[in-house]
């Protein structure tokens, strides 16, 4: 690791760089706060029962007028069709099903990722809105993005994956070929082990989806991957192997054998469909609990070796770098974390009184068995509520009912997952890890993540050590 400080430092997102997504998310937030149906709405409730009231009664005096008002929010992403809005839904047809067709969600939901500003949207990243979110499982519309050279066009029928190296008979797997094995399917989470890389040194994204939002969760189809390499006899002395994808960045990353053989996937399903082309159709390849990027998309070829490759993403980049200047190589495991998703950054609570404090909690290394909640920047914990199911590598959600007093507090979780692992602090990771760089570190920060909710209800991202 030669150059460890100087490859951190130029591969980092620049000051400039935060800043531009920092407008970006002012700019979506401006409009938020305008609409009463958002979390960020910057009204009370009862501006918002009053919108509403206003809106069912001049679409009741259109509808006496015509009969039918278009309401379709001109913000609504294409996928979401618009139809018009009758007075009483009740005393008119609905419209028809179409012979063929691929169903779209309500055109009053409005949800979409949003792109870090990079220099190029070929080699850039979008983040799920986890603040609204429902359960565990992502939309594979909504599922967080991260690639390298642009999202790859493949056609399946001519996609072919190779497996070779230190095996007793190298061959070629069609996609015909993979879907003849025995399938599994699976509900796990993906992270980017750059979640959260803007708030190391201090808060930097204002909203959830800005701080966390390079995590998501999907039931993942395939062929374990441990099924190809003992079809093709795995050698002796073999230990590592090269996973290799059909990008324009040729994305490739060492995995240990011990690992592809224990819980490894070849998926070509996800939720329930074919994978998006995003995600890496015709084929990916799923490392459970392991940072995102070995998750090769795309992927087209397998070389086995007794040693570790040390290629480009694993040497100067997805390394961890300490305040000595050396960085950490392999550090694959994605290590227990959580965040209150409501209330998060940026939205208002109404009033005092009852409000419920919801939020994800997961880990890479199993199951999370507990999580606590702090309305009191850490002083004093509470146990929330785990909804079921609560699955090993998966999304958890956890609840917990919340009086507000009307005064300024933080918001914070934790959790424990199954080995006996506590997330930790920020100040504990900072003591660890250092802050060299422009933003502090850049990997793995899973530090306990601080929600003030000043007196007037406002909530704002915050560092509490």
């Amino acid at each position: 690791m030669k150059n460890a400080v100087r490859d951190h430092l130029t591969r980092s997102p620049t000051t400039s760089t935060v800043d531009e997504m920092r407008a970006r998310e002012d700019d979506r937030l401006d409009s938020a706060r305008q609409d009463p149906a958002s979390p960020y709405y910057a009204g009370s409730d009862r501006a918002r029962n009053d919108r509403r009231r206003f809106m069912v009664g001049a679409i009741a005096a259109a509808g006496s007028a015509a009969g039918l008002s278009r309401t379709a929010s001109a913000g609504a992403p294409s996928s979401a069709g618009g139809h018009d809005v009758p007075a009483d839904a009740t005393k008119v047809q609905g419209y028809p099903l179409e012979d063929t067709s691929y169903g779209s969600r309500s055109q009053f939901e409005a949800e979409v990722r949003q792109r870090f500003k990079t220099a190029t949207p070929l080699s850039s990243w979008t983040f799920t809105p986890l603040e609204k979110s429902c359960g565990v499982i992502t939309p594979s519309g909504l599922h967080f993005e991260r690639s390298h050279g642009g999202t790859s066009v493949i056609d399946p029928a001519t996609h072919q994956l190779y497996v070779h190296g230190l095996v007793k008979q190298p061959r070629k797997f069609s996609m015909k070929d993979v879907r003849r094995f025995p399938s599994m399917s699976r509900i796990m989470f993906i992270e980017c082990s750059g979640n959260g890389l803007t708030e190391w040194s201090k808060p930097t994204m204002k909203t959830v989806q800005g701080t966390h939002g390079l995590t998501s969760t999907s039931e993942w189809t395939g062929v374990p991957l441990s099924t190809i390499l003992r079809e093709v006899g795995v050698g002796s002395n073999a230990k590592w192997l090269l996973a290799e994808g059909g990008d324009a960045a040729v994305m490739t990353r060492s995995i240990p054998l011990d690992k592809a053989m224990k819980d490894c996937i070849l998926a070509y399903g996800q939720n329930g469909e074919a994978i998006r082309p995003e995600q890496g159709y015709p084929l990916r390849l799923l490392v459970p609990g392991f940072e995102g990027n070995m998750c090769i998309k795309w992927l087209r070829r397998i070389e086995v070796s007794d040693a570790p490759f040390m290629t480009r993403e694993e040497t100067s980049k997805y390394t961890d770098l300490m305040p000595s200047g050396k960085a950490v190589q392999f550090s694959f495991e994605m290590e227990a974390k959580s965040v209150i998703t409501s209330p998060s950054g940026e939205m208002m609570l109404d009033r005092p009184g009852f409000h419920e404090i919801s939020g994800l909690a997961w880990s890479g290394r199993g199951a999370v068995r507990r999580v606590e909640v702090s309305t009191d920047g850490g002083r004093t914990w509470r146990d929330a509520a785990l909804n079921g199911p609560i699955l090993p590598i998966c999304h958890t959600r956890f609840r917990l009912p919340w009086m507000w007093d009307g005064k300024p507090a933080v918001l914070q979780s934790r959790c424990t997952d199954d080995t006996g692992y506590l997330q930790p602090t920020l100040g504990q990771l900072i003591a660890v890890r250092g802050l060299d760089g422009p933003l502090g570190s850049i990997y793995h920060l899973n530090a306990i993540q601080s929600w003030q909710v000043a007196s007037d209800g406002r909530v704002s991202n915050v560092q509490v050590y």
